[in-house]
């Protein structure tokens, strides 16, 4: 890598080389469909905690949210605090329902329950959400490193894929978890030296980075009136609850992982040892953000290069140096800030240690990829390919055709990433995304869940009719200034909240209607 002196470069080969023979290891086991989704169900219970925690814990959290923070404040960390609530209706209700059912796809009991159509739309919105998952990841990574080594976004993004599609392909779900182990535990060190070094490098220390926190209000979680029109305390828990309880409950990362565990007791301690593990992790980061913010007010001189680079970014090639300065000038914190980490690592991390912290980055995003890859093409070869094209499917065409999907969709999450290039903030995007393809699956699994009454009409009735209030709250704003009464009034983070309760609320209530009619 380009630009790196060998110590680290040697530290970040043995790191890939090191992933890569994980799945090289378990490639020995994997030798048919069950290992390769199922693990056979032999894989510890803290195993599985951690592993979920890897996978929250990707580099949207590693980058976005020190980025986040220094652009803002502590608001987004309201998603941590609602994951308690959500993980205990996951552990009380979800584990035992999926556990009980068998079945390894989360979407299976959806055409159980009210038909193909049902299962088709899951499935469909599940994997524009890893998509949206998997590129806004690669990008997230891809920034980073190319402040270090000076290669492209693009090719960095092509080089990492490549290395998490050889050990995701050949370890299957097993090689998957047990990376993730080894990245948690990576990604967290990772994220303590980087405090560890912003504290021992800023002027006054913890003392004066609280100071200009305070005073820049950089500790704050939000407002706290009933305002849903702006990123209040209550639009981010609520977006958080809802997202949060679609992970736990729709999501095939974390449903696979449920069937990969002995018992059912033994996968409801794996989420609450993810929930225990990534709630102060997260803080961890929103920390390091406030500390980059006071270490570069310091140092005010560092963030003009930073500014630069942005403006520079935005602007056409052919772009004067006025017009460049112009937008430099006009720039604010939050329009930079998922780029102050990565800058502060080429600058002040000592030689040897930034190959750690490129490995951390490293372990954030492909503990995400590599699970989103795998429960990608699970999902696919169950939901699609033997539901729709060939149902007789033998053992050794299920196991080809899971290999080729997770290299499929490994590739189709690079070219998302590469599209993302440019884009201001992961965090916001990735939150956009997500809420607007779960939004209509968790209102249509709690509807299934909840309402046992409620019938096909019912359900795909409520379902367009959520899906229309989602696509007015995504696009209205796109309207012209003579419709703006129109326009979606609330918050884009409410698009999950008010999608999801649309299709729950209204098939309940034509469950009702039929029922008096009857």
């Amino acid at each position: 890598m380009k630009g790196l002196p060998i110590l680290d470069l040697a530290i970040i080969v043995i790191y890939l080389v090191g992933m890569i023979l994980v799945g090289v290891y378990f490639s020995r086991k994997n030798k048919n469909s069950e290992q390769f989704t199922k693990a056979s169900g032999l894989i510890p219970g803290w195993a599985i905690g951690l592993s979920i925690y890897a996978t929250f814990l990707s580099s949207n959290t590693f980058l976005g949210v020190p980025g986040k923070a220094f652009g803002t404040n502590w608001n987004a960390f309201v998603f941590s605090i609602s994951m308690p609530l959500a993980a205990w209706i996951a552990s009380k209700y979800f584990v035992p329902f999926y556990r009980s059912t068998g079945e390894i796809s989360a979407y299976t009991h959806l055409e159980n329950r009210f038909g193909p159509w049902a299962r088709a739309y899951a499935v469909i919105c599940f994997l524009l959400t890893q998509l949206a998952r998997m590129g806004s990841i690669f990008f997230g990574i891809a920034l980073s490193l190319q402040a270090l080594t000076g290669y492209s976004m693009q090719m960095i993004m092509i080089v990492m894929g490549i290395c998490i599609i050889i050990y995701t392909v050949m370890g299957g779900i097993e090689a998957v978890i047990w990376t993730e182990v080894v990245q948690a535990v990576v990604k967290t060190f990772g994220a303590l030296l980087i405090l560890y070094l912003i504290i021992t490098n800023m002027p006054g220390g913890v003392a004066k980075v609280i100071e200009i926190g305070k005073a820049d209000h950089k500790f704050s979680l939000g407002s706290f009136s009933p305002d849903f029109f702006s990123s209040s305390f209550w639009v981010v828990l609520l977006y958080g609850f809802f997202i949060n309880l679609n992970n736990f409950g729709m999501d095939q990362n974390y449903i696979q992982r449920y069937h990969t565990a002995s018992s059912s007791k033994a996968a409801s301690k794996s989420i609450w040892l993810c929930v225990w593990l990534y709630v102060p992790a997260s803080l961890l980061f929103f920390v390091i953000g406030s500390a980059l913010y006071a270490y570069y007010q310091v140092n005010p001189d560092l963030i003009l290069a930073i500014k630069h680079q942005v403006a520079v970014e935005r602007l056409p090639l052919n772009a004067s140096a006025a017009e460049i300065l112009k937008v430099q000038n006009a720039l604010v914190p939050a329009d930079y800030g998922d780029k102050i980490m990565p800058h502060f690592m080429v600058n002040k991390i000592p030689v040897g240690l930034v190959g750690l912290i490129v490995s951390a980055i490293l372990s954030a995003a492909m503990s995400t990829i590599s699970s989103g890859m795998n429960a990608s093409a699970t999902v696919f070869t169950v939901d699609i390919y033997k539901r729709y094209f060939k149902k007789d499917i033998n053992e050794k065409q299920n196991l080809s055709v899971l290999h080729i999907a997770t290299v499929v969709f490994g590739l189709l999450g690079m070219i998302a990433g590469i599209a993302m290039i440019g884009v201001k903030s992961i965090l916001d995007v990735w939150w956009e995304l997500s809420g607007i393809f779960a939004a209509g699956m968790l209102g249509l699994f709690l509807l299934g869940i909840v309402s046992r009454q409620t019938k096909n009409h019912e359900a795909i009735t409520a379902t367009m009719i959520g899906i229309a209030v989602i696509i007015w709250m995504t696009f209205s704003h796109l309207l012209p200034p003579e419709f703006e009464s129109f326009r979606n009034p609330l918050h884009k983070n409410m698009i999950i909240v008010v999608g999801t309760l649309t299709i729950f609320l209204t098939g309940i209530i034509l469950t009702r209607i039929k029922k008096k009619s009857a």
